[in-house]
């Protein structure tokens, strides 16, 4: 089992920035992609950035320019640093792996979610 546990969303003015870290924890081998999503209330949740284990990058149109992702391997955690932040932008945003654990000796691949951390943009 992989827990992840994301940190850093709060309340923002139009313009400012946050720094979003989710940390992963458990039996975990490696971890292939990570990714970060946005939901907001009677929306479907929405792909914002995804970063590979070599590296590729991906955005959401939406946010390029603004958004970066990152990871720290050695830490098993990724980070969205978001800035020039929009009202649009305001959403509940959840962590997204692609991991191997090896429980019991089988190793396995699986996707896990983390509980997601508040982003309000509001003056």
């Amino acid at each position: 089992q992989v827990q992840l546990v994301e940190s850093g969303g709060g309340l923002v003015q139009p313009g400012g920035s946050l720094r979003l870290s989710c940390a992963a924890s458990g039996n975990i081998i490696s971890i292939a992609a990570m990714r970060w999503y946005r939901q907001t209330p009677g929306m479907q949740r929405e792909l914002v950035a995804t970063i590979t284990s070599g590296g590729n990058l991906n955005y959401a149109d939406s946010v390029k320019g603004r958004f970066t992702i990152s990871r720290d391997n050695a830490k098993n955690t990724v980070y969205l640093q978001m800035n020039n932040l929009k009202p649009e932008d305001t959403a509940v945003y959840y962590c997204n792996v692609d991991a191997y654990t090896r429980p019991a000796g089988l190793l396995r691949f699986d996707n896990y979610w983390g509980l997601g951390t508040q982003v309000t943009v509001s003056s």
